[in-house]
């Protein structure tokens, strides 16, 4: 049975989701970065091997319930992701002179009256949304193209922010729609989208119904030249008037005097214009561009097809001086996008949550210098962990235990936790030390006996994103940027 989800469905999915992060009852959500080893092929306690691809070329995450599983395994730190950082947002399409763009009509991908063939955009776009139908210009104004003057180039950039049509000098005519302001320009604006949003002056000054444009599909033949006044477009409105002109005995030009309300649909009948004076007039056909609901700018995100949601935040050195959570001398290669985990066991709210696992060594003795990356054993218990970063300052060593190293487990394939004040060795530097033996906080990090788990519950919440990617290298002067943009 022939059927179809529409724009529609995918919009209201992106409000939906874009809700979420304000709403009273609202979901958490948390950009998570991890993986500092580098991909390998591993291992495991049970003979086989798991391939993860190399550095340079990692493999797709799968969505399984195993990778949602693993994320955990190697999470350095997540960051809360609040509703100021969320963006409605659509592809961006810069104005560039002498390139043609499409213009608005409701009926890309219907089929041709009479044909089989269905209705393209000169782009060769089969429906609105991929049609190049909009511009952002060098003002950062954003301008809905409603008629490209026959598909020639432009060459005059739109601009002002009137609520009135814009006709610019190479024959194009514009919608005003929005502009980005400085917090958009600098949060949510990348090479491939933009964010979008309506602007109140454009929105109040829309006409649900409104027809501002009317294509010529034929011009005919035979008609009486002249110009023709107060011709009606009829449908289920009969209050817009156009004027059509007649030159070389066809239609030449159809120019909208009154552009009326309430159409959903709406032709002009050779008839009347005929009537008008038209006299003779023979094989016209012209096609009425019927408006979105409520009118051009009324919803800019529904318009331009706002199903993409960004959420952008910022790691920003140590993130939060001296939490710890975010530490900077090691890279990560996973990004992550988890949604209500919990810290302790109750759902998590706090800025930053440290992933990794920690613990402080005794003053006596001294212990040795750590080496990022490098693997720590405790030979008592038979724990395997690798370094992530070493505090000497602090005598405090941040870790991970990799499921999948073939050591460091117990006879049922378990990875043995590091525990009591047994000695810790380096393997790499060959550094030593025994874990202190007291209960305290030292940089916002508890130790119970020496030791401090991660502050995010492993496996709590849901793994909404994965991606693997090339190392970044992180220093505490050094900003990362995160990006991440959702299709719905």
């Amino acid at each position: 049975m022939p059927a179809i989800i529409t724009n529609k469905f995918r919009i209201h999915n992106s409000e939906q989701f874009y809700e979420s992060f304000s709403e009273a009852s609202s979901n958490t959500y948390y950009i998570g970065i991890g993986r500092p080893q580098s991909y390998k092929t591993s291992t495991r306690p049970d003979g086989r091997t798991e391939n993860e691809g190399t550095d340079l070329s990692p493999l797709t995450p799968i969505d399984s319930i195993k990778d949602e599983f693993y994320i955990y395994d190697d999470l350095l730190a997540v960051k809360k992701i609040t509703s100021s950082d969320v963006s409605y947002v659509i592809p961006r399409r810069n104005w560039i002179s002498g390139q043609i763009y499409d213009y608005y009509r409701p009926d890309y991908g219907n089929r041709i009256t009479g044909t089989a063939t269905t209705l393209t955009a000169n782009s060769g776009a089969s429906n609105l949304f991929d049609s190049t139908f909009y511009v952002l210009t060098s003002s950062y104004n954003v301008y809905k193209c409603l008629d490209n003057n026959n598909n020639i180039a432009s060459t005059i950039q739109p601009t002002g922010t009137s609520t009135s049509i814009l006709t610019t000098a190479d024959g194009y005519k514009w919608k005003f729609m929005y502009t980005l302001d400085a917090s958009q320009q600098a949060n949510f604006l990348s090479t491939d989208f933009m964010a979008v949003s309506t602007n109140s002056t454009v929105s109040s000054a829309a006409v649900d119904g409104a027809i501002h444009v009317v294509k010529i599909k034929t011009a005919g033949t035979s008609g009486t030249n002249g110009t023709y006044t107060n011709i009606p477009i009829r449908g289920d409105n009969t209050n817009a008037r156009v004027t059509v002109v007649i030159g070389g005995n066809a239609v030449t030009s159809v120019t909208v005097t009154n552009v009326g309300s309430g159409y959903t649909y709406g032709y002009i009948t050779i008839a009347d214009i005929v009537s008008a004076g038209g006299s003779g007039l023979t094989g016209t056909e012209l096609d009425v561009m019927i408006e979105p609901k409520g009118g051009h700018g009324f919803n800019a995100v529904t318009e331009l097809s706002g199903y993409f949601v960004m959420m952008n935040t910022n790691l920003q050195g140590s993130e939060l001086a001296n939490s710890s959570d975010f530490v900077t001398d090691n890279d990560f290669r996973k990004v992550a996008l988890i949604r209500d985990p919990k810290s302790s066991g109750v759902a998590a709210t706090t800025t930053t949550l440290r992933g990794i696992k920690a613990l402080r060594f005794a003053v006596s003795p001294t212990p040795g210098t750590f080496q990022v990356d490098e693997k720590i054993t405790q030979a008592t218990t038979g724990a395997v962990g690798t370094v992530v970063s070493w505090d000497s300052t602090n005598r405090i060593l941040y870790y991970i235990q990799p499921r999948f190293t073939n050591e460091g487990v117990d006879s049922n394939g378990n990875k043995i936790s590091f525990s009591g004040t047994y000695g810790i060795t380096g393997t790499t530097s060959s550094a030593t030390g025994t874990p202190s033996s007291t209960t305290e906080t030292v940089n916002q990090v508890s130790f119970t006996i020496g030791y401090s788990d991660s502050e995010i519950d492993k496996h709590s919440g849901d793994v909404l994103y994965i991606e693997n990617r090339a190392p970044i290298t992180r220093a505490s002067d050094q900003t990362e940027n995160i990006k991440l943009i959702i299709e719905f």
